[in-house]
């Protein structure tokens, strides 16, 4: 029996923020193509701390910088849209958290993607638990930790 068929992905990675502590390039495309239910078109970038402050205070209003942006452009038969992932305060929390670097960007990535597919955590607790049990089996199928033990 075959595999089965993973969704058409065109990915862009970008490391403004520096590759030092970093995932890879693989890593960052086995993660999303987890997340991902259909075709997609993403551009994930890694930024440092000014810049994930400066996305957050102009896009959402709040001057600091946060783990994971996403900005969706197209959520219909095609995913299309952006993630931001701020590598200092991933690597804070991963470390406050006790969680691996690895996990922790993953769960992010995970986070992230689900974001731009239209989950959303923050309207209601329903949605948030929904969002969490995807973001568990996701993680899980990856190997990694439930995020939220």
């Amino acid at each position: 029996m075959a595999p089965p068929r993973l969704p058409e992905l065109r990915l862009s990675i970008q490391y403004p923020g520096g590759k030092d502590r970093a995932p890879s390039r693989p890593q960052v495309r086995r993660w999303v193509h987890a997340a991902c239910l259909k075709p997609a078109e993403v551009t994930v970038r890694f930024v440092g701390q000014e810049e994930g402050q400066c996305l957050n205070r102009d896009y959402r209003g709040k001057d600091y910088a946060t783990n994971v942006l996403s900005f969706p452009y197209e959520c219909g038969a095609r995913i299309s849209g952006d993630l931001v992932l701020c590598l200092p305060v991933v690597e804070r929390e991963a470390l406050e958290q006790g969680k691996s670097l690895e996990a922790h960007f993953a769960h992010m990535v995970v986070h992230g993607m689900l974001h731009l597919q239209g989950y959303d955590h923050e309207s209601g607790a329903d949605d948030a638990e929904r969002m969490e049990a995807i973001e568990q089996k996701i993680l899980a199928t990856l190997g990694y930790p439930d995020p939220y033990a």
